[in-house]
Order: C-alpha cells, then structure tokens, then sequence
C-alpha cells in the first residue's frame, strides 16, 4: 500500500455543517457525519442483526454471480469505491476480477478505511491498494497506480445512493460518470421495493443497534465540537415514507430543551426531530431511467430469489 489521500474538509466544516443544518425550520445533519471510527463499527454491527436484510442479500448476490459480474467488469481494472467501508463484498469482487490492476477505497473515515486497506493489502500482495481519504459527494482526485490499468470502473454497493435526495443522488451519478469517462461501467448496488414491515424492521433492530449508530452522531458533535446534547433526551425513529418510497430516520427531542453550540444556543420542542438520513427503495426498471438522465445504460442486473435486492451494471453511453 503504497499511497494515502486525504481529502476531507476539517473539523471546522463539520461544525458549519451541524449549525446550519441545525438552524434550519425543519433540522437535519448530514449522514455522512454518522460514519466517524465508532459509527463505521456500529455499522459493521448492523449488518450483522437479523433485520438487517441489505448486507447479506447483497453479498449472496455478489456470491453466486461473480463470476458474470466480473466479466462485465472486464480485466486490468482500477476498481474505485464509494463509501468503501469494510469491503466486505469487495473481497468477492476482487477474488473474481481478472488480474486487477488496483483498488482504490474511498471513504470519509479514515480510521476505519487504513486499517481496512492494510488488512487487504494483506491479503492481496500484488494488487495496489490506494485508500483515498475523501467524501464522495464532492469531487476527488484518483491516485496513480504503480501498475498500469486498462480502465477505471466504479463500485458503490449497499444501496448507499438511496441515502440521498433524488437531486443529491443525481449529482453522485453526474460526477460518476464525469469520472469515468464514455464506456466506463459503474456497478451499485440498490434496495428494491418491497413489504413495509421488512423494510421498517430493517432500521428498528430489536437489540437496539441502528438506534445506537444513529445516536452516536450526538456523541461526536458532543467529543468533537464541544456540544452538550443530553443524550438519554434523544430517541431513534425510523419510519417508512410510503409515497416517497424511502425510510425517514431521524433524532428525535423528547422534551422541550436546548443545547449549546459554540456561541449558539439551538432550541427544540418536545418531539421535534433532527432528520439524519433517508434511505430510498427503488425498482430496477425505475432506477435505469434515473440513471439514464446522466448518460448511463443497464446492461445486467442480478437479484435474490425474494427480489429484495438489485446489483446492477451500467455502462456510460458514448457521446
């Protein structure tokens, strides 16, 4: 491993973001703010409770078609991650890829992704592992590898794009493709439509969790940005949008209080919530149209006999 960028805004950010989003009519933080060294274990941890579909219905997708999902990757690739995390499904990626070039992660946490890539390094001796410490919303440079690379592709699994806004979503997918250049393949991961009782579940695990992971955000803005949220003030509430097709997860005031934040003092109502991600359901059909609109066509998708998940790969048209 032989390279480390670090791209991310400063802790100062990070306050500016937390009082804006907290000044707001309607308060919300950013999620990726979730995913600090604790967060990213806390996330581990979910995936890992029964509710929690996504994770394990992927990585069985991932499993059982690899073999396909590799050749549509093609050989030599430099294969870039959003929101790397773990990699978990990654490892079944690369065991299957042909000769792979390199592996850059991309993630926000930068504990969490070097020990990740150190790890994998490991594990694969002759593949140039290139962790890029940087928040994938914004645009990033990619690093050069040691060994050449006949084409970059992008991964981005866990139906992570569902964590954002149609809009937000849609500027993730523009910067994709400005990346990736005419013939790039992206290959990601969505959650599919399906009964609101599994999808509800999912976010309210009975061990409490998502409730912890989401919590946790108060935490580090206590730790880091000198806040004094009282933390057994504050609930976890994740509830699913039917006519938005998305779970609202949020932090929510169970009393009329106030917290101090530098020179601001933030008031709430008994209540009031603090909205901390959403998390999209979509169709396979539904999210090729999306994605048609920034220049990409479907050319696979594989599913799980339940039709809980979907692995698509798009390929970005030529001009």
């Amino acid at each position: 491993m032989s390279h480390l960028a670090s791209q991310v805004k400063p802790t100062e950010a990070f306050l500016d973001d937390v009082l804006l989003g907290l000044s707001q009519p309607k308060k919300s933080l950013p999620c990726k703010y979730l995913y600090d060294e604790r967060g990213s274990q806390l996330f581990d941890k979910i995936c890992q409770t029964d509710e929690y579909y996504p994770t394990r219905t992927e990585l069985a997708i991932m499993e059982r078609h690899a073999e396909s999902i590799a050749y549509q990757i093609d050989k030599a690739v430099m294969l870039v991650e959003y929101g790397s995390g773990s990699s978990l499904k990654t490892r079944v990626l690369l065991d299957a890829l042909q000769e792979p070039a390199a592996y850059v992660p991309v993630d926000i946490s930068e504990e969490h992704l070097i020990k990740t890539a150190i790890e994998l390094q490991s594990v694969y001796p002759t593949l140039d592992v290139l962790p890029v410490v940087a928040d994938f919303t914004r645009p990033f440079s990619l690093p050069t590898s040691e060994r050449p690379a006949s084409h970059v592709a992008l991964y981005f699994p866990g139906s992570t794009i569902g964590n954002f806004t149609p809009r937000a979503a849609g500027q993730i997918l523009r910067g994709m493709a400005a990346m990736l250049g005419p013939g790039g393949g992206l290959l990601i991961g969505i959650d599919l439509q399906k009964d609101v009782s599994t999808i509800e579940a999912a976010y309210n695990d009975a061990h409490g969790v998502t409730a912890e992971f989401n919590l946790n955000l108060l935490t580090r803005i206590n730790e880091e940005l000198g806040g004094d949220f009282q933390l057994g003030q504050y609930e976890h509430r994740a509830i699913y949008n039917s006519v938005k097709q998305r779970v609202e997860i949020s932090i929510v005031s169970q009393t009329a209080q106030h917290m101090q934040l530098g020179d601001q003092v933030i008031r709430f109502e008994a209540g009031e919530e603090i909205l901390t991600e959403y998390s999209h359901k979509y169709t396979i059909d539904g999210f090729a149209q999306f994605a048609s609109q920034f220049g990409f066509s479907l050319h696979e998708s594989w599913t799980d006999k339940h039709m809980y998940f979907g692995v698509l790969h798009l390929v970005l048209d030529a001009p």
